[in-house]
């Protein structure tokens, strides 16, 4: 584990409810060699429903087939989550570790196999040694229950620090709770949602809704941020609800109190995906790329993408460096329609470029006292239409070298 904490790190975490029908529990499986927690075990009540996405990798891991086929089903029981070793890239043996794993805990919760989850996080390559993961189970199994912190730092690897959010809304006069949790911190441009993410809920929904809900909520949050332009073999996000709540199951968005939902998933993806990017493998800054006036908000979102991904715009930002050219280039790359003599860049909301050219009478002082912040904001205007998106990323150091080149070492 890192030992120092990001810089853009939340300045607490918040205190996370337990929520009616699940149980927590994380061990040392010893997939590693350290002493710390690297196998959680979440258990579920019957009934409890599951909506989620996975990476659109064309090489992912056996645990995100494996989900993806159990998600038709649209039932939990379990989810098991391993630490520091991904099991991607793995052929047959990687297939035999998660079918091992299910079928353990399936017999011990004597439940369906697709009622199983399995998500694995690490280096990429080295089969899951399936004695291990057994007999981490079997610990699991009499564990002590612990609370939400525990297994947000046990799912953890190149973080720097715990992943949490929470909400609290009323559906139909019942009190619903949320959690939320989530690691991440390298290998960053999640196609659907981020490396491994999950939300828990009581209230009652139908899987079909929750799962449009959950999609809704990715492309506002998860699918809008970058570290490093690398996509995951194993990016998993997975929500789970129980329905002890006891509202009545929403099945629709016409349902009363149906938008609350949605407000509350959405909200705590964007919370969980921003503190990913906060926890970027070496970074310093948050940054915010806005785009308007494109052809489209599809056309915005690429130019953004774009512009959160180069290099040279990440690394002038890590230096507090105004380089305006770096961002014309990365629209310029984009593929989308731009004219340059109609694009204007700005800094912390300060004009720094229109036109085609620097404006008339720049001053890059308040620009530059801009850049020295933790918190940078870039904006393009297109000029073009009514498209506009918005992603975060953060800027490249040297730490992000460091972190990457012995990550197997």
């Amino acid at each position: 584990m890192i030992a120092n904490i990001s810089p853009l790190a939340p300045s607490y975490i918040p205190e996370l409810p337990a929520i009616d029908g699940i149980t927590l529990r994380t061990v040392c499986a010893g997939y590693k060699n350290w002493q710390r927690n690297d196998l959680s075990l979440f258990l579920f009540q019957k009934d409890t429903v599951v909506a989620g996405l996975t990476t659109q990798s064309a090489c992912p891991s056996p645990e995100v087939e494996w989900c993806r086929a159990a998600l038709k089903k649209g039932k939990a029981r379990a989810l098991v989550v391993n630490a520091g070793n991904s099991n991607a890239f793995t052929g047959h043996k990687g297939r035999e570790a998660v079918a091992a794993i299910t079928a353990r805990v399936a017999d011990h919760l004597n439940c369906a196999l697709h009622e199983v989850f399995v998500s694995s996080t690490g280096v990429i390559g080295v089969p899951l040694p399936i004695d291990t993961a057994c007999a981490g189970l079997e610990k699991a199994f009499s564990a002590e229950d612990v609370n939400w912190e525990h297994m947000a730092n046990a799912i953890m690897t190149t973080d720097t620090f715990p992943k949490v959010s929470r909400q609290e809304i009323t559906i139909q006069g019942k009190a619903v709770k949320l959690v939320g949790i989530i690691k991440g911190s390298g290998m960053i441009a999640p196609d659907m949602a981020t490396m491994l993410g999950y939300i828990f809920t009581d209230a009652a929904v139908s899987p079909e809704f929750l799962q449009q809900m959950l999609t809704k909520a990715n492309k506002k949050s998860f699918s809008c941020i970058t570290v490093d332009s690398d996509t995951s073999t194993s990016d998993t996000v997975l929500a789970f609800a129980t329905g002890a709540a006891g509202n009545p199951v929403l099945s629709s968005s016409k349902d009363k109190d149906a938008d609350q939902l949605q407000k509350a998933i959405t909200a705590i993806c964007l919370d969980l995906a921003q503190q990913v990017v906060r926890d970027g493998e070496g970074a310093s800054k948050f940054i915010s790329v806005t785009v308007t006036g494109a052809a489209s908000d599809e056309s915005a979102h690429i130019i953004a993408r774009s512009i959160a991904n180069s290099p040279l715009v990440k690394t002038a930002m890590a230096g507090e460096d105004a380089n305006w050219g770096r961002v014309v280039m990365a629209v310029g790359k984009a593929g989308q329609p731009a004219e340059r003599d109609l694009l204007s860049i700005r800094f912390g909301g300060i004009e720094v470029a229109a036109k085609g050219m620097v404006v008339p009478d720049y001053d890059e002082a308040p620009v530059a006292s801009h850049l020295k912040g933790k918190e940078i904001d870039i904006s393009v205007d297109i000029g073009l239409g009514q498209g506009k998106a918005q992603l975060w990323t953060c800027d490249l150091t040297h730490g992000y070298i460091s972190i990457n080149a012995d990550y197997r070492s």
